[in-house]
């Protein structure tokens, strides 16, 4: 990939700091062996300036090295890491700004300590590679990290919600559905909707929704296997783009084609709109007040209420994260996506979210998760019904999650059902709030003694209840952690022997 001009500037820097720091000159030395001030070679090193090629030469005889090898891009290894991120479009694509990061600031720190930062750079650089992450990774990586900075809260977008629905005049009772939004998409953005031909392009019976631009009408074609409250939640999306005037997008919700930061965010965003005017904040906070004062939890008035809003338990569940931490000062809550194919034991965590800290569980490389947790236990629960009633409804489950080593308690609430249009592909959408004093006054039904209650743990290798009948791997990792607690605690007994 091509260098832009910065970056070019930073690398010649970093280089020369590195050249004159190996051959032990201080910037005053190099100064009088070139005839080049003080201040032009600190300016160079810290990648502001580029020297022109009379200088490029003095510089190359005052520290003995070939004039072409010192304005080569190709650093040296302890510098390879440095380079190697230069050249990828991480720094130009992800806007360092929303995270509080001024990029002049990051080049300064580069220039200043090259040779630590380039083995902390290449230390992330080996990690992502071992967990085979690509570009596209890093900016999901990313994105989380930015929602969850947030608390997964943006006002400026709940406000552009309440404008779209004051200027469309849209009642608080109205839910909008697939209906009201396709028409809203045809005659008010010029939308033409048709349905994806799958006989004529087969290799899109996966794809929900894809998006031809075309310069005098959008052309959105939608798969034909979805419900109405999936379409709703497309149509929606395609609604905040517009209305958010959103440019740079993603035309499809196959995210393969994701090329920059931006687009993702402006995904995350527009999808961010579409909840938010089909799940009115205030309504929804309004019908859950009333539902945490039951004496039970009622599984039955919960699905309704995600039916009542349109929707999907995905979608509702995310738009929980937006309405519990903003009406109900709840915000230590997790949203979790396991997918599962039917009768098969492996479960993936497809998608994470942590509001105000870390939580348990999160995504483990190459472990069993939990199979007492109600996100699988719930999974394994649907592909049974599946198979011997035929069922093609969603199922709703709860558990008070108390993890061992952690001694924490979570109320989990878990949905599950068939992730269309994907054959014989289940998904496990959870929400787990932190139990404490504040959650336990607001939600009544925490407090009932018939609350299901389950000792849980992160993964297999991780868990010490030796005896447990769900297991599905030995307790490796703990019993690595045990062993080297072991030995370091017998190295300080022999010291102080």
């Amino acid at each position: 990939m091509a260098l832009n001009q910065d970056n070019i500037k930073l690398l010649f820097g970093l280089k020369l700091k590195q050249l004159r720091i190996d051959r032990q000159l201080s910037l005053n030395e190099l100064a009088q062996a070139t005839g080049l001030s003080m201040s032009y070679i600190n300016e160079i090193e810290k990648g502001k300036k580029y020297p022109k090629s009379d200088k490029i030469m003095a510089l190359s005889q005052a520290l003995d090295v070939e004039y072409d090898s010192l304005v080569s891009i190709k650093l040296s290894k302890k510098l390879e890491p440095i380079s190697e991120l230069l050249q990828s479009n991480i720094l130009t694509e992800l806007p360092l700004d929303l995270f509080g990061i001024d990029p002049a600031d990051l080049l300064q720190m580069l220039s200043e300590a090259p040779t630590k930062l380039s083995a902390f750079i290449g230390t992330l650089i080996e990690i992502a590679r071992n967990y085979n992450m690509s570009v596209e990774q890093f900016y999901f990586s990313a994105l989380r990290t930015y929602q969850e900075m947030y608390d997964n809260y943006f006002e400026d977008l709940e406000q552009e919600a309440e404008r779209f629905l004051w200027q469309f005049e849209v009642p608080e009772s109205l839910i909008l559905d697939d209906r009201y939004l396709a028409d809203l998409l045809t005659k008010t953005y010029n939308y033409e909707i048709l349905p994806i031909d799958e006989k004529k392009y087969p290799d899109l019976s996966s794809v929900r929704s894809l998006l031809v631009p075309n310069a005098t009408r959008p052309r959105l074609l939608v798969n034909p296997q979805l419900d109405a409250h999936q379409r709703a939640f497309i149509f929606g999306r395609e609604v905040g783009y517009q209305y958010l005037k959103l440019k740079k997008r993603l035309n499809s919700t196959h995210l393969v084609e994701a090329e920059s930061f931006e687009q993702l965010l402006n995904n995350y965003k527009a999808s961010y709109f579409a909840s938010a005017i089909m799940m009115k904040g205030p309504v929804m906070a309004k019908k859950l007040e009333v539902f945490f004062q039951k004496p039970y939890f009622d599984a039955d008035a919960l699905l309704e209420m995600v039916d009542y809003f349109n929707t999907t338990p995905e979608s509702f569940c995310y738009r929980l994260s937006n309405v519990l931490p903003q009406f109900f000062g709840i915000n230590q809550l997790y949203f979790l996506r396991f997918n599962n194919f039917a009768g098969q034991s492996r479960f993936d965590l497809t998608k994470e979210m942590h509001i105000a800290r870390k939580h348990t569980p999160h995504t483990v490389k190459d472990e069993h998760y939990c199979r007492r947790s109600v996100s699988l236990t719930i999974l394994q629960d649907l592909a049974h019904r599946q198979q011997n009633e035929d069922f093609k409804g969603t199922l709703c489950q709860t558990q008070v999650a108390e993890y061992i080593d952690g001694q924490q308690e979570y109320f989990v609430v878990a949905f599950a059902r068939a992730m269309s249009p994907t054959p014989q592909l289940n998904v496990s959408i959870s929400m787990g709030i932190f139990l404490d004093d504040n959650v336990r006054s607001k939600i009544k039904f925490l407090n009932n003694s018939t609350m299901s209650k389950q000792q849980v743990n992160e993964t297999c290798e991780q868990c010490p209840i030796f005896d447990c009948q769900e297991r599905m791997a030995a307790p490796t990792v703990l019993q690595r952690k045990r062993k080297n607690e072991a030995i370091q605690k017998a190295m300080r007994e022999a010291a102080n022997a």
